[in-house]
């Protein structure tokens, strides 16, 4: 096991759009080269540094971050451990630059979705583009470690949607991203909506290339998610607080869920939603737009 994540030797699979009106060319002199071998023309080899190194016959995975034993299990020492996380985390950063770059040359506004499994992140992103789609163009980045479920619902509302299959992967990472945005429309000030794989560790140490990531917290969830997983709302700007509609019959304390997250992350902003019934999504929206505003100003300097 690495140790950024439990990822073992994964393999991606990026789905081919069989409507070539959607394929497109960034081509702004980057070199788009990430390490894949695409001599499968649906999967990817990561060549990024994974090197695993486990027990002869131990047939699964080891933390080798747990402790000494773990380590001399793995045959790891710890100046090995460290180097390897830099190598995953550096050549990652690397990556998301030239994304950021890319998405800054279409004038693109790119948020990433994290959330813990079932916390409605789908649902959510689904009403939200069925009600952006007319004021902006917009695009979605699916990552789920199989199916294609959630691409299929976001197509099911007019807006062209791309899924990533990571397989025994844990998250996405910036070549996946990179690779599935050559496959979208031209979003030409628009907006780009990443929906990560549902975990709330991994994905909180990869960078996209993203203007900011969006946790999604479910009142379902228990107050103290934002203690338990303090990396995940510590890199995030805001945190979405769904299924707000379900808080009366919980005996969901709204308050502590706020200063819990605030602990972790004093400059959050917090909003609470419905995916179910729409409330609070007008105050999403105007966070959105104020984003957008906040993005264009930047923009103009940087072309004059």
């Amino acid at each position: 096991m690495c140790t950024v994540c439990g990822c073992s030797d994964a393999k991606a699979s990026i789905e081919h759009t069989h409507d070539h009106s959607h394929d497109h060319s960034h081509d702004h002199s980057h070199d788009h080269s990430h390490g894949y071998d695409h001599s499968d023309h649906h999967g990817y080899s990561h060549d990024r540094h994974h090197h695993h190194d486990h027990a002869p016959g131990d047939g699964g995975l080891v933390d080798c971050s747990a402790n000494a034993a773990g380590q001399q299990i793995a045959g790891m020492s710890s100046d090995r451990i460290i180097q390897v996380e830099r190598d995953i985390l550096g050549k990652n950063n690397r990556l998301a630059a030239d994304n950021r770059a890319r998405f800054r040359t279409d004038d693109v506004l790119v948020f990433n979705l994290v959330s813990s499994p079932g916390a409605g992140k789908t649902s959510l992103l689904v009403r939200a583009v069925s009600e952006l789609k007319d004021g902006f163009p917009i695009g979605v980045i699916e990552g789920d470690q199989q199916t294609s479920n959630d691409a299929e619902r976001i197509r099911s509302t007019g807006v062209p949607a791309i899924q990533v299959t990571t397989g025994k992967g844990c998250h996405l990472d910036a070549a996946m991203v990179g690779e599935a945005y050559d496959r979208l429309p031209w979003l030409n000030g628009g907006i780009l909506f990443i929906e990560n794989v549902g975990n709330l560790v991994c994905p909180a140490a990869f960078d996209l290339g993203e203007a900011c990531k969006i946790v999604v917290f479910s009142t379902t969830e228990g107050e103290d998610k934002p203690l338990k997983y303090p990396d995940m709302f510590a890199a995030s700007s805001l945190m979405l607080i769904n299924k707000i509609d379900l808080a009366p019959v919980l005996d969901f304390d709204l308050a502590r869920t706020i200063e819990y997250a605030r602990r972790v992350s004093p400059k959050i902003e917090v909003l609470t939603v419905s995916a179910c019934t729409g409330e609070g999504f007008a105050a999403f929206y105007a966070w959105i737009r104020k984003r957008v505003a906040q993005m264009k100003p930047t923009e103009m300097a940087v072309s004059g």
